[in-house]
Formats: C-alpha cells, structure tokens, sequence
C-alpha cells in the first residue's frame, strides 16, 4: 500500500508543475487524492460484504470523476483538454461495462476471489487500482490541468487516430472473445481466430496504443516536470505484461493447455501482444 501511495504522490508532484490551482492546491494534484479516496471509500463496503463484483466499476468511475474535476477545476477548457477528457471517459465506460457484465456472467472475479478475504491483501488491491488510474490518465490530467493552453496541432490527431485504432482493436478483441466463449464447445478452449490469430493479447495491444495515443496528444501541453507523466505508457507496458495480463494468463493458460499439442503450437506461431500475420505450420 505504502509503494502504491508513494507513487501517487511523487506523481502528484511532478503532474502538478506549471498546471491551474483550486484554493492554492494544484488541481492535479487534488485529481490524485481523490483518486485515491474513491478508492479506499469503495473498499470498506466491497469487504464487509466480501464481494469484487464492484471493483471494475469503481475504476471506470474514478477515471469519470477525474476527467470531469479536472475540467471544472481548471481554467475554461480548449480543444485538447476536451477532447482527451471525452476519449479517457468513452474508454472507462466501454471497459467498465464489459468487465462487469463479464462478473455478473461468471458470478466471481478470478483475479481478487482469493484475496478478498484478506484485509490487508484486498486493500492493496483496491490502492493499486488508484495508482493505475493516475499512471494512466496522468499525462491527460496533466494536459487538462495545464496553466498554458496550446491550439489543436499535429500532435493532437495524431494521438486522436493512435487512441481510435487502439480503442478499436481491444474492443474488437474483447467482442471475438466473447462470441467464442458463448459457444458451450469452446467454453474450455482457447482461441485463435479473428485477432487473436495475430497476437494472444491483440486487447492489451489495443489498450496500451490507445494510452499512447493520449500521451501524444497531451504533450505538447505539459512542461518542466509535467513531462515526465509521459512514461505513462510505459507504465502501462510495463502492468500488462510483467506485472498482470500476459504474465498471468500465461501461468493460467499452461496449467489449462499446457499438455495440448494444439496450445503449444499457437504460442510457437503467435506473437504475445504485437499483431503480426501468424507463421505458418511447418510441412509434416
């Protein structure tokens, strides 16, 4: 808890240089706090009742909440700050919804079902989930918060175009997969069609393109040490594929498949996240 707290607020720190002030504070900086206090508000309920079915909308919420504090506290917002707040927001919604609808299927969450009952455990979770909203959504805060306002340039369609392929891809990805899985034959199978014939994780692919594409619309509005919210992405690599996503999946999918011919030759032809035309079988 105490990295996850730590990191919001050296981020606090350097998202706040050369952005708008509320009653003395730097808005990022409050964007930061409050992410955080979401958070831990939300927690108290999820564990007297022992249920994660919550967590996913309590993300998309604090991204909601940030985006729309941020244009309030700030000075009137331009073209950029308007648009990567509405993008942030359309993102969190499309994700928030589809996680949960996925629980309410499923009835549990395999990520949190076995450390819900452990306070300390649980909390962490819900305190790096805070952590992950303001990594991800800094270098917009950032843009969105910024004293200087700089007119619509290259920069921001460029990242505007980056965020609508990225957005497309996870959200193509998620439908396939969820089409497969429908299907009562494919229940317990992996899949390797659509997308995922191009990469095993084509929708991290698609989430950490569309987390580029607002760094680069953001940047031409950060300065000083604003700048450095732009690791933001790399952060983001960094979660899906060391951290959660692709490392766990993985675990999950050799302890499934592992022993499956099948299984072992897509991850042989497959890239992991980096679409790309899958090879081709060798001749037996």
């Amino acid at each position: 808890m105490l990295g996850a707290t730590g990191l919001g607020a050296l981020l606090a720190l350097a998202g706040s240089d050369g952005g708008d002030r509320l009653a003395g504070i730097p808005v990022f900086a409050l964007c930061v706090v409050l992410a955080f206090a979401i958070q831990w508000l939300a927690f108290v309920p999820a564990y007297l009742a022992q249920s994660e079915r919550y967590y996913d909308l309590t993300g998309s919420f604090t991204f909601l909440s940030l985006a729309l504090f941020a244009l309030a506290a700030s000075e009137p917002p331009d073209a950029r700050a308007t648009i990567i707040a509405l993008l942030v927001a359309c993102w969190a919604l499309r994700l928030g919804f589809f996680l949960s609808a996925r629980i309410r299927r499923d009835g549990f969450d395999r990520r949190l079902s076995r450390i819900k009952k452990d306070f300390a455990a649980f909390l962490m979770t819900w305190s790096l989930q805070g952590a992950w909203v303001t990594v991800s959504f800094a270098p917009g805060l950032a843009a969105i918060t910024a004293s200087s306002r700089v007119s619509a340039d290259g920069f921001l369609i460029t990242g505007v175009v980056l965020w609508g392929l990225g957005f497309a891809i996870e959200v193509a990805a998620d439908e396939q997969k969820r089409r497969f899985r429908s299907q009562v034959a494919n229940a317990e199978r992996f899949i390797t069609s659509g997308l995922w014939a191009w990469s095993r994780h084509p929708n991290y692919f698609g989430e950490i393109l569309l987390w580029v594409g607002i760094a680069v619309a953001a940047w031409p509005a950060l300065q000083g040490w604003a700048l450095l919210t732009l690791a933001s992405p790399l952060f983001i690599v960094l979660l899906l594929t060391r951290i959660s996503g692709v490392r766990m999946l993985g675990a999950s999918g050799q302890r499934r498949w592992g022993e499956d011919p099948e299984y072992r030759d897509y991850l042989a032809r497959t890239p992991a996240l980096v679409p790309r035309r899958p090879k081709r079988r060798p001749k037996s």
